[in-house]
């Protein structure tokens, strides 16, 4: 369908869609692949990538107070799951579900009599089973390879014999598959079950487990790398796991075990899963070895990196020098929910202080305690000291945890997954994700029942045989150590260590030569449009500015302009699976206090682990910096190491500067124990180039992640690149701990002294006053951007790398952005390097002894011979001359300038069409008419009040004439607008009707004139956040339309608080067709690394349609680095939805359409070509209007 467009790469596999490279880049290109089977081809090959699987779920369990087992705990316990359901999820074949388990205590007396049995052969039969002396696990091995699984037994029979545990035989476990579907068969292991003894008299059954843990480890390491598929399920005396890829209903069909009626427990944990893909996956199933989870970790990346790096420090004091038989805790080969088990696992039964199971559920989830003023004290310290040892795994979650010995489930600080609870009058508890889920339990045996809050804990204690409340378990553990006294002898807080230093050092009180500071500026990137329009409102008003219509620059690999490595980086955000969250109602949630510095070994719990460094906010003032650098405090005496190199040295010289940097940062952490690096770019200038410090931190953030020693330094950036909240939170996200923006607090500086603050303000500000309010803008940036992705604190965002790369090389990537998603290729070490010295030349240019103006590239708003952007003045004027005049020749040069400029800003227009020979073109009668064509076409959704009445009219009639469709957007319709009573159709009706989180407009009979209902999941133009109406634009009419007030701004909330999950939407899907049952319902999307699984679920939610829209589609009103940084391009998100749905076999299912800068035919056959079916168009048609793209929506002024 394509072919290769300018410059094509002839190495190139003809798979692979070369595509042209900035004028000085190598070709860049999707990264091919090959493949044997459907899903590795994919995994490869396509877009489609298993990483980016996400599932969320239906969660029970229930117990007996008392640790009485009974067959009516198991029985009751699938009485749940399958009441559960609608919570878990099936693809194109039902009765292959996505996942369904049971967790229970090991039922002692049916296991005594399958061993009388001989079920585990002779040596069992004679057997007196003692209660935690003998454990039982469930294995799965490959079933389409029989000869491996003698070998596979052998391996771990001689494993265990080598640790002195007695392997007394294998079982095979009796199951009925003939209920499963084409897909569970397909993938269906072989199960034993392995029973082995502790012959040790000195072994407790505590230290069993334990080794029991390590055997699981060793085996699995070794097994794992010769025979595919092998997975040990669970291994315990205490419990055991029966799971697999199954509907709830086929949980006690296949395991015949859980029928027999013996098989009885005292407490037991159920799981339903709902997954985004259909991909067969035993493994993945829950309950996992000790917890199961409704929810998603949106800080995985970073949370596995950094328990990686810890990997250098970890020690039990139990297994000694066998700690190492534990690592790797985390992998890739683990869903989140996988990995988080495992680190559950090792932080309590190979902790050295014999911390418990639900203080290590405390360590890894803590309640909201930075801001709350009315947690109590005891607590408050106990959090902290824990932040000083793990970072929170963050994301929307319910988490359900059984060692046997405890049983209980905690919920997030936004507490974004229900669950609620009873307490009956026999004793027994039980919990799940929501009511109705046991038929006959009479309110009368009820003695009673709660709702599990935010970060809090529902706890049971079996050997104590009660309730422990949420108070009672948290005061237990915060007096478990002396956390206060702790933390006031040891952790010292940043802004006391560079407090110590009032005054500020000279070089920083002299007035600076304004003119080597333009040099300086035009070195380090700054324009004169990031300082105006950027920069000057965050340091008057402390706030992010807005912007409006939408980012037609180029993607920073197709820009002939400079561009520094921020600008290569797309945020990654939450959409259905999980929310983002909402920075401004849910403040006293979210934080950006963070300790960072030399960590000690996260298995004990010492005074030793308080000697770290407290930061309270990650923007540093040069004052602050300069104090650091020399307090006087020689535990924290941090190490400069320069970032800069060699003007003229190529592209050898950046990478050699990175390999230094990281050498020089291992010297300083061996030989100099430093606690704190910070990597400096103040020694550029005229004869020295700035390495990037985005490449800087990276490289080293990475280098000692790799040698597992990030944990025991504190990274910090000096640096005079960084000005955009974009770029803070890039550095952060990929490892710096702080962040000194020595350039730009002295281009505010230079702001405010020529007096720009005060002819904006009217208001005298003193520099230091300026920068605080710069600072806290960057800080609420942050917060919001954090938001998007559905994370609360800094300490979970840094290293997260919720980011995806758009045209940077795998050599960039590796070795500073390891496990970044860069699946367009393209500028290299050399293509950066190139851009350093533009930026270089533009301040300290070759040719001229004058001092030079800060350039202006016209990034934000056209410029002549600067920055190209889309939407020209030129092609806007053909654009409505054509439209006014009824023009094919205006239409015409309207094409053919449009499609010149996407060959310089998009994706797409670097791809080509390969056409067939003439003889086997259809005949254009043969062809869909071109009125059946536009009935595909639909304009974009664009709120009444973002636009005009008129303007929202005019589009509405127009594509009612032609047969399209128009959306009304998130601000409602006028109901004089849905019928002319006893006349024709309403050409002023919109046929879609938007349903966004803030519901304006939303009413029954809004609803019920609709032919297609759509779900606004997130938009374009700010993927995560909310839509944004300024008050001065809430007039009275547009107020009544949204039922609010006149003159009130109106922002919709980032998630929808009935949306938290995939079986949320399903459930919103499922009451907008009874609302309406005529309408289609549609969920419109954006593209991101992963969307493509999203739209998976999206599909097994009955869902009728999906949008998939583009990253520069046009807004009213954003902050500008929403519209600069948020989603990616449609071209890439709509490739892999399409891949994704015919993968899983759901494409029939639905219809599915894309938006975003759609302008000329060619857009749309690229568009069909890549999967859609039908096309959104928005600032076409209000271009045509006459709209003259002076972006001041949000101003009311047009």
């Amino acid at each position: 369908m394509f072919r290769l467009h300018r410059r094509a790469a002839a190495s190139l596999s003809p798979a692979s869609r070369a595509l042209a490279p900035r004028p000085y880049a190598r070709g860049f290109r999707v990264i091919p692949g090959e493949g044997a089977d459907k899903r590795a081809l994919f995994q490869r090959k396509g877009l489609y990538r298993q990483l980016e699987e996400k599932d969320s779920c239906g969660v029970g369990m229930i117990a007996s107070l008392k640790k009485q087992p009974s067959r009516s705990t198991v029985v009751q316990a699938n009485e749940m799951l399958v009441r559960m359901s609608h919570r878990g999820g099936c693809g194109c074949d039902p009765a292959s579900g996505d996942g369904a388990g049971m967790l229970v205590a090991l039922p002692h007396d049916f296991i005594a009599r399958v061993a009388r049995d001989g079920e585990f052969g002779a040596a069992a039969q004679q057997l007196q089973l003692e209660k935690e002396k003998y454990a039982v696990g469930n294995v799965f091995f490959n079933k389409s390879a029989p000869n491996d699984i003698p070998r596979a037994k052998k391996t771990f029979d001689d494993m265990a014999e080598a640790m002195g545990i007695k392997v007394v035989g294998w079982r095979a476990m009796p199951t009925t598959s003939n209920t499963l579907g084409a897909t569970s068969l397909a993938s269906e292991p072989h199960v034993e079950q392995v029973m082995v003894l502790n012959e040790s008299p000195e072994l407790s059954g505590d230290d069993f487990e334990k080794e029991l843990l390590r055997l699981r480890n060793v085996v699995t390491a070794v097994n794992e790398k010769k025979f595919s598929d092998f997975y040990v399920n669970s291994l315990s005396n205490r419990t055991i796991t029966y799971k697999g890829q199954l509907t709830p209903e086929q949980l006690f069909e296949y395991y015949d075990d859980l029928s027999a009626k013996d098989f009885t427990s005292y407490v037991a944990l159920v799981h339903s899963r709902f997954s985004t893909n259909t991909f067969p996956s035993w493994d993945r199933a829950q309950p996992n070895r000790i917890m199961c989870h409704n929810g998603e970790i949106n800080t995985l990346r970073g949370n596995k990196n950094w328990m990686y790096a810890r990997g250098g420090t970890l020690h039990s004091s139990y297994f000694g020098n066998r700690t190492s038989d534990l690592l790797p805790v985390c992998s890739d080969s683990k869903s989140d929910s996988g990995n988080f088990d495992a680190v559950l696992e090792i932080l309590t039964k190979a902790s050295s202080c014999n911390r418990s199971l639900p203080e290590g559920m405390m360590m890894m989830i803590p309640e909201a305690w930075q801001n709350d003023p009315l947690i109590a004290p005891h607590k408050k310290d106990m959090y902290k000291y824990q932040s000083l040892l793990m970072e929170p795994w963050d994301g929307p979650a319910m988490m359900a945890f059984t060692d046997g010995k405890y049983i209980g489930a905690t919920l997030d600080r936004n507490g974004l997954r229900p669950s609620r609870y009873y307490v009956t009058k026999d004793d027994h508890v039980l919990l799940s994700s929501e009511i109705g889920v046991l038929e006959h339990l009479p309110e009368k045996d009820i003695k009673y029942k709660r709702r599990l809050e935010p970060g809090k804990m529902f706890l049971v204690d079996f050997e104590r045989g009660m309730i422990v409340s949420d108070d009672e378990v948290k005061k237990s553990v915060s007096e478990s150590r002396p956390f206060k006294k702790w933390l006031d002898e040891n952790l010292v807080s940043l802004s006391e260590l560079t407090a110590t230093k009032k005054e500020a050092p000279a070089q920083l009180r002299r007035r600076p030569n304004y003119g080597e500071l333009n040099r300086r500026l035009n070195m380090f990137g700054f324009t004169t449009e990031t300082m105006d329009l950027l920069m000057m409102p965050m340091g008057i008003h402390g706030k992010e500015p807005l912007g409006s219509m939408g980012n037609d620059a180029p993607l920073a690999v197709l820009s002939e302009q400079p561009k520094l490595p921020f600008e290569y980086f797309k945020q990654l955000f939450a959409q259905v699976t999980n929310p983002p969250i909402d920075p401004i109602r849910e403040e006293l949630v979210m934080s950006l206090m963070c300790p960072v510095g030399p960590a000690a070994n996260v298995l004990d719990a010492t005074a030793e682990h308080a000697k770290r460094l407290m930061v309270e906010h990650p923007v540093m003032s040069n004052a602050e910096m300069e104090a650091l650098k020399s307090t006087n405090n020689a535990d924290w005496t941090p190490k400069v190491l320069d970032a800069t190199f060699a003007a003229g040295s190529g592209a050898r010289g950046l990478v050699e500067a990175l390999y230094r940097l990281c050498e020089q940062a291992t010297d300083a952490l061996v030989n100099e124990k430093a606690p704190i690096i910070v990597l400096s770019d103040k020694l550029a200038g005229v004869n020295r180039y700035p390495v990037p410090s985005l490449l800087a931190v990276g490289a080293v953030h990475q280098h000692l992640l790799r040698t597992q020693q990030r944990t025991s330094v504190a990274l910090f950036a000096e640096c005079g690149d960084a000005k955009e909240v974009h770029d803070f939170c890039t550095l952060l996200g990929f490892g710096a701990d702080a962040v000194n923006p020595h350039m730009a607090e002295m281009a505010l500086n230079k702001m405010n002294d020529e007096g720009l603050l005060y002819a904006h303000s009217k208001k005298e500000m003193a520099n230091s006053e300026v920068f605080d309010k710069y600072r806290a803008a960057v800080g609420k940036g942050i917060l919001k951007v954090m938001s998007k992705m559905g994370i609360s604190t800094l300490q979970s965002y840094k290293g997260a790398q919720v980011f995806e790369a758009v045209g940077l090389g795998d050599d960039i990537i590796s070795m500073c952005f390891g496990g970044t998603n860069s699946r367009i290729q393209g500028t290299d070490f050399e293509a950066l390097y190139t851009d350093i010295s533009r930026f270089h030349e533009a301040g300290y240019p070759l040719h001229s002894n004058m001092l030079p103006l800060i350039r202006n590239p016209g990034s934000y708003h056209f410029r002549n011979d600067s920055e190209v952007h889309y939407n020209s003045p030129k092609n806007i004027v053909a654009l409505q001359r054509a439209a006014r005049e009824n023009s094919r020749e205006a239409y015409a040069q309207y094409v053919e300038e449009t499609n010149e400029l996407c060959k310089r800003v998009n994706l797409r227009g670097l791809l080509d069409f390969k056409f067939v020979d003439e003889d086997k073109m259809p005949k254009v009668e043969e062809m869909e008419s071109i009125a059946d064509i536009v009935k595909r076409f639909n304009t974009g959704a664009m709120s009444l009040g973002s636009i005009s009445q008129e303007t929202h009219e005019a589009l509405a009639i127009a594509m009612n004439t032609l047969g399209g469709r128009s959306n009304t957007g998130e601000g409602g319709e006028d109901v004089k607008r849905f019928t002319t009573p006893g006349g024709p159709p309403n050409l002023r009706r919109s046929a879609i009707k938007q349903v966004a989180s803030g519901r304006f407009g939303v009413t029954m009979n809004y609803l019920t004139n609709a032919d297609q209902l759509q779900i606004k999941m997130a938009q374009g133009a700010k993927p995560g956040e909310g839509g944004e109406l300024p008050g001065h634009k809430v007039s009275e009419y547009i107020g009544s339309m949204r039922h609010t007030t006149p003159g009130v701004g109106l922002i919709s909330p980032p998630p929808h608080h009935d949306i938290y999950s995939i079986e949320d939407l399903a459930q919103l899907i499922h009451d907008l067709k009874h609302s309406n049952p005529s309408a289609e319902v549609s969920v419109k999307l954006v593209s991101e690394v992963g969307v493509g699984v999203v739209a998976a679920g999206v599909a097994k939610a009955k869902s009728d349609h999906i949008t998939v829209s583009g990253h520069d589609g046009g807004t009213g009103a954003s902050s500008w680095t929403g519209v600069k940084n948020g989603g990616l391009p449609w071209e890439l998100g709509l490739a892999e939805t399409q891949q994704t749905l015919v993968l899983n076999d759901l494409r029939s299912r639905v219809k599915l359409q894309t938006d975003g800068q759609l302008k000329t035919g060619r857009d749309v056959m690229v568009a069909a070509l890549l999967g859609a079916e039908e096309f959104g168009f928005a600032t076409g048609p209000l271009i045509a209007l006459g709209c003259i793209m002076m972006r001041k929506c949000h101003l009311n002024t047009c």
